[in-house]
């Protein structure tokens, strides 16, 4: 079994993957991959592990962002736009 698929399990074997999990293990998969000590295979299994957290991970951001457009009411406008709507609603 490669490291990156030990720390795989050892994250699922945790319980369900949250953010905060598959960021710790992002971090660790980098920081292996940096240390330059891998093999190529190792290094490719990292690598493919370490797409699958991103991936996760960027999952995860966009679910809480619609959440936080649901909570607003979606009332999130860039703030050019909405300058410009308070100006208009003043005359």
């Amino acid at each position: 079994m490669s490291k990156s698929s030990r720390q795989g399990a050892a994250a699922d074997a945790g319980g369900e993957l949250t953010f905060e999990k598959a960021l710790a293990e992002l971090e660790k998969v980098v920081a292996s991959m940096e240390g330059g000590e891998l093999s190529l295979e190792q290094a490719l299994a990292a690598h493919k592990r370490g797409l699958e957290l991103a991936k996760f991970c960027q999952r995860r951001l966009e679910d809480a962002q619609q959440q936080i457009q649901v909570l607003e009411g979606e009332v999130l406008k860039p703030l050019a736009a909405a300058s410009a709507a308070d100006a208009d609603d003043g005359e």
